[in-house]
């Protein structure tokens, strides 16, 4: 059974910084590519960052520059950093894995930037 918990949301003022983690059961060299997205309220849930096995990111144009993606395999962790929050940041950040052409999702963390 894979389980994502994520951590790291709260509330931030416009401007501040966060960072968000995932914590993965087992190892995260067997995902094909993991991710962030959020949700807001009344919206879909949208991809916010993407790194794969490789090593290549994604960013969708709205937080490049200002989040970095990234993942520490000895401990099976995947971060997102966000810097430079703005109030349309704010949303329910989910953390997902890929494998075998299935994804598997966490609970989710809020985030709130006010402004």
């Amino acid at each position: 059974q894979v389980q994502l918990v994520e951590s790291g949301g709260g509330l931030v003022q416009a401007g501040g910084s966060l960072r968000l983690s995932c914590a993965v059961s087992g190892s995260i060299d067997s995902f094909s590519a993991m991710g962030w997205f959020r949700q807001a309220p009344g919206k879909q849930r949208d991809l916010v960052a993407r790194v794969r096995n490789g090593g290549n990111t994604f960013y969708v144009d709205s937080v490049e520059g200002r989040f970095g993606i990234s993942r520490d395999n000895a401990k099976n962790i995947i971060y997102l950093q966000m810097d430079s929050l703005k109030p349309e940041d704010t949303a329910v950040y989910y953390c997902q894995a890929e494998r075998a052409g299935y994804r598997y999702w966490g609970q989710g963390t809020q985030v709130t930037v006010s402004s």
